[in-house]
């Protein structure tokens, strides 16, 4: 049996967590979430929601995140495995613009905790990857946003030699046209201004 764990990264509040997990001869019984644990840990989430996505290799969801109504989650994979991204987009924080990338996948069972202030996203490893967020506040189509995944100022290291290299990449239409950070950062086409968070 498996307690839970939780281990800060190198960018404060950004914590990954392995769920309670306990295997017998039938097969595994695990728990990814308990408000009470999570809070003697110093994580107050108060979930509003929670969304599944399902991806086939090679699908890109991001850099994505909320001008107003930040959300933070919890994120988890169902099943298959995903390279996970988060940004910190605080304006008071050290990290602004930093990113960190965790491997989250079926067989090391890890979960990640993205505080309010991130930007996020992911890179699908396997095929039928199927990925699960619990959400601190509502998705909100009006200040939903993003920044490019390729956005050379952040420059994330997508392992894209994991699905075959950039040419089996899969995104969506918004994915594609989605602000740079110097956009986010200053007044220009996005309008999002850096302290919005």
């Amino acid at each position: 049996m498996q307690a839970f764990g939780f281990y800060p990264s190198c960018i404060s509040g950004l914590t990954k967590i392995t769920p309670f997990y306990a295997p017998d001869n039938r097969g595994y019984f695990t728990k990814v979430f308990e408000k009470s644990i999570y809070a003697a840990h110093g994580i107050h989430i108060s979930a509003q929601e929670q969304i599944y996505s399902y991806s086939q290799k090679g699908v890109l969801r991001g850099l994505h995140f909320q001008a107003s109504h930040s959300q933070d989650k919890l994120v988890h994979v169902v099943h298959g495995a995903v390279f996970d991204v988060a940004v910190d987009l605080r304006a008071n924080s050290p990290a602004f613009g930093k990113w960190e990338g965790f491997y989250l996948s079926t067989e090391n069972r890890q979960a990640l905790y993205i505080p309010q202030g991130f930007a996020h996203g992911f890179l699908s490893l396997k095929e039928g990857t199927v990925f699960c967020y619990l959400c601190g506040h509502p998705f909100d189509p009006e200040t939903n946003g993003g920044i490019r995944w390729d956005d050379p100022e952040i420059a994330v290291e997508w392992p894209l030699e994991k699905i075959g290299g950039q040419g089996r990449l899969v995104l969506s239409e918004k994915d594609k046209y989605l602000c740079t950070f110097a956009e986010f950062m200053g007044i220009g086409s996005a309008g999002y201004k850096r302290g919005r968070f």
